[in-house]
């Protein structure tokens, strides 16, 4: 027998989720973020599920190359654009659009020897301050992409920073869409500024003609816990499931894992889950973290070891040596558990939590 721990990748949830970035922006097209390997679904995995979209974004060459390998026709944009001039062959025999943010892009364009120009997306540093060019240098960017033969067409782009939470007291992206929209305003080509979290919140504010389904695609919630799946009609696309595999009764004063970190204070029943740090769970996932064992909801107990982590059956009777637990996603008698509740108890994100699955884990693709 295998070791008893999976992970599921809901393509029907992937669809339903691209479906609700349509309905939040309804007249915008809808990039499916897939970089970081379709946020550790794996792209081959996502791509049934996403493959509705207009257009797929990711970083990674190699990533552009295997959708492409699956018969991906449309857009593919490098939202990091090119890391070196040679990229640009690539993004020319790929067909792949790519974002420039810094003058050195521009001049790798100016160097570069093509039959068909390229399509690129000239980034704002709006506020972010992590990539785009500075304001008083995105006319001078503009200008610049415009005049060289190498470039077709030039569309826009910026990335808020605060778009899932209010800032400083007021709306979170006023200041960079007003920003954004002084230095565009006269310039042609399409738009492209909603994130997850300004699909779902400002979409009806906000002018972008393609807006970017990132962590929303994959049931994660960018306001939480402000915000629900539930509230945004949501729905878990990865699921993170082992069984037990030992059960323990604890009388008063016993503890549980590594560093004695839990001490029971009263009789318990604890569960040990073939679930630990090895398979991407966080290790500082404290005491009380939530979880499901038999859609049941429990809290693990302890410190979260290599391979195993404890979960509290006290008040579960009915759970046994084999009841399935639930770590994220859906499980059974129609029960879920949202993977940012289980981020949250652990001081982090759900984006993290997705992206650091690990290899050892296998992976099924179901509906």
């Amino acid at each position: 027998m295998p070791r008893p721990i999976e992970a599921l990748i809901h393509t029907t949830a992937l669809a339903h989720n691209l479906a609700r970035a349509r309905e939040s922006a309804p007249d915008a097209k809808v990039w499916a973020v897939v970089k970081a390997d379709a946020y550790g679904h794996g792209i081959e995995r996502a791509f049934e599920g996403l493959r509705a979209a207009d257009g797929f974004a990711l970083l990674d060459l190699d990533e552009a190359q295997r959708l492409r390998k699956l018969d991906w026709r449309g857009p593919i944009l490098l939202l990091e654009g090119c890391f070196e001039a040679r990229d640009l062959e690539l993004c020319s025999r790929l067909k792949l659009w790519h974002a420039v943010h810094c003058e050195q892009q521009i001049d790798w364009l100016a160097m570069h020897k093509t039959h068909e120009p390229h399509r690129v997306f000239l980034k704002l540093n709006s506020g972010m301050n992590r990539l785009g060019f500075a304001p008083a240098a995105f006319r001078g960017a503009w200008n610049r992409l415009n005049a060289l033969p190498q470039v077709d067409e030039i569309s826009l782009m910026t990335h808020f920073s605060d778009a899932d939470a209010q800032r400083f007291g007021q709306d979170g992206i006023a200041h960079q869409l007003a920003l954004f929209d002084e230095l565009t305003a006269d310039l042609p080509g399409e738009r492209s500024l909603a994130n997850s979290a300004a699909t779902l919140r400002h979409a009806t504010r906000v002018r972008s003609d393609w807006v970017r389904a990132g962590i929303m695609s994959y049931g994660g919630v960018p306001d939480f816990p402000e915000h629900d799946d539930a509230h945004w009609d949501l729905r878990p696309a990865m699921t993170l499931r082992s069984r037990i595999i030992a059960t323990q009764n604890l009388q008063p004063g016993d503890t549980v894992g590594y560093g004695s970190s839990f001490t029971a204070d009263k009789p318990m029943r604890i569960g040990i889950v073939a679930c630990g740090y090895a398979d991407g769970y966080p290790r500082h996932a404290p005491t009380g973290t939530p979880v499901l064992v038999d859609g049941l909801a429990t809290t693990t107990v302890g410190r979260v070891s290599m391979d195993m982590l404890s979960v509290d059956l006290t008040d579960l009777p009915e759970v046994r040596f084999g009841s399935e637990v639930t770590l994220w996603g859906q499980g059974p008698r129609g029960r879920h558990l949202p993977i940012d509740a289980v981020a949250r108890s652990a001081g982090t994100i759900g984006y993290e939590l997705m992206c650091a699955l690990a290899r050892r884990v296998p992976v099924s693709t179901v509906d």
